[in-house]
């Protein structure tokens, strides 16, 4: 380890009441962009990031993406946050991303603390919030990794640009175009990318990751009578759209989490022993999935069927159904209209185009089968490709490298089950390699209640991010970006 290396580590080691301080300032900020009620606390979040930004030394810039519709009206989208510090063209450039936009939270929802409220649970060294691990915990990581370099007085040792944005969690809407546009004005000089967005497999072993899912969300909406009608009036006269929406939904996916929707598993490549053996290696106890859902639900009780599921394997999730009667109470209404929501992850081998090909073929189908008189209408959104990449490169070997400084150990490398579509945009627009490098683990509860970040996380995890920097220098193997993996 560098002498500078081990000043960073001192220093943020030293200064954990005034990192804590910081993500505290963040999570206190409500910037859910999912609901334009609160459209302007995102923006405030963003001249929060930009003015800190700027504080610690970069030359930042503010973006503007143009309008969405969001509840019924139109509204101006979240800026890209965009830094740049160091223009030494001897050293390395590293891309950082992250989002500063959250899932929305209400303590009603179960919170045992506010959700807007950073606070310290010292009993258990767990700081609670909504945003504490997704992803304003990893973002102040990167910032606490300045601040310690300009209170040390130390040059960085690689140049770092930052591209934050606020549409994260609504389907980062205009950031795939705006990358694209900015390829080669803002990201010319970029030579790896690094996020982190993501977490341990477990709660015990750090990771690296290399690949993830992408997603195929759908909306299935039936329609039928012009307005709601009372049941005991109509029950058994009219065909019912919800009744024809659950006949369809639970065609979908068995309550073993097969999926029912023909030519999808199809599209997987198959399983080789080689590849099995992966995760058989891999640091992982089922007792992590039924800690992190507190319950012991997993279908399976087998390590590499539950690691392969969350990897490797496509999924089929039903999320809900909108306009349908869900408020406390008895209501003996028919819904005139409904919406069934649900989304499939998909893997690598898998196009997209195919995978909406034959759910609307299945859905059609399924339909047809029920000789209903109302109409059905199958809306998908934009999916987002699944995404791997070859670790051999020095952006990988850097990060091993400094985990093992920090952790004393060497991480497992793993797939992510979620998606985060920018990552695909970035390897393919500016052909460079992209790592995932997680800040916190499977139990954080990252768009659940009582979303949380262990304290050990946030420090060590931003001595990562600041030792991940270092070793950048060490390595210089250029891996093809070949989207192979194992």
């Amino acid at each position: 380890m560098s002498e500078n290396q081990a000043k960073v580590i001192a220093y943020i080691e030293e200064n954990q009441a005034k990192l804590i301080a910081g993500l505290a300032e963040a999570v206190e900020i409500p910037s859910v962009s999912g609901d334009a009620s609160f459209r302007a606390e995102v923006y405030k979040m963003g001249a929060w990031l930009k003015n800190r930004l700027s504080e610690l030394g970069c030359e930042v810039s503010s973006h503007d993406l143009g309008m969405q519709e969001l509840d019924g009206q139109e509204v101006q989208l979240p800026p890209v946050i965009v830094g740049s510090i160091g223009k030494d063209t001897s050293k390395k450039t590293v891309l950082v991303y992250g989002h500063y936009d959250v899932q929305p939270a209400l303590k009603s929802d179960g919170w045992k603390t506010e959700p807007f409220e950073l606070v310290h649970d010292k009993e258990s060294d767990r700081l609670y919030g909504r945003g504490s691990t997704d992803d304003k915990g990893p973002i102040l990581g990167w910032l606490n990794v300045l601040e310690a370099h300009q209170a040390l007085g130390l040059e960085l040792p690689v140049n770092l640009r930052f591209c934050l944005e606020g549409m994260e969690e609504s389907g980062s809407v205009g950031l795939e175009e705006f990358v694209v546009q900015n390829k080669d004005k803002l990201f010319h000089d970029v030579d790896a990318v690094c996020i982190s967005d993501n977490y341990w497999l477990g709660t015990n072993k750090p990771c690296v990751t290399h690949g993830l899912r992408g997603i195929a969300y759908f909306k299935l909406l039936i329609s039928g009578p012009a307005h709601d009608l009372h049941s005991g009036v109509f029950g058994g006269v009219v065909h019912e759209p919800m009744t024809d929406l659950v006949s369809i939904m639970s065609s979908l996916v068995s309550p073993q989490g097969k999926i029912l929707v023909p030519g999808i598993e199809e599209q997987v490549a198959p399983l080789s022993d080689d590849e099995l053996k992966v995760y058989d290696a891999m640091e992982f106890s089922i007792s992590d999935i039924d800690n992190s859902t507190g319950s012991k639900s997993t279908i399976s009780d087998k390590k590499s069927d539950v690691l392969m599921a969350r990897m490797r394997n496509p999924s089929l999730s039903l999320h809900g159904i909108e306009g349908a009667f869900g408020e406390p109470g008895s209501k003996t209404v028919i819904p005139h209209k409904v919406t069934g929501k649900f989304s499939i992850r998909l893997v690598p081998n898998m196009e997209p185009s195919k995978v909406v090909e034959a759910v609307q073929k299945h859905v059609e189908s399924e339909f047809s089968k029920l000789k209903s008189k109302n109409t059905m209408k199958l809306i998908p959104d934009h999916p987002g490709k699944p995404w791997c990449t070859d670790p051999k490169h020095w952006n990988y070997e850097a990060a091993f490298a400094a985990t093992e400084k920090i952790y004393g150990v060497r991480p497992d490398l793993t797939r992510e089950g979620g998606s985060i579509p920018i990552t695909l945009t970035f390897a393919d627009a500016l052909q460079k390699n992209v790592l995932l490098l997680p800040m916190g683990r499977s139990d954080d509860g990252a768009h659940s209640t009582n979303e949380k970040l262990d304290l050990s996380n946030y420090i060590k995890g931003t001595q990562l991010l600041g030792t991940y920097l270092y070793d950048c220098l060490l390595y210089t193997s250029d891996a093809a970006d070949d989207m192979q993996c194992v």
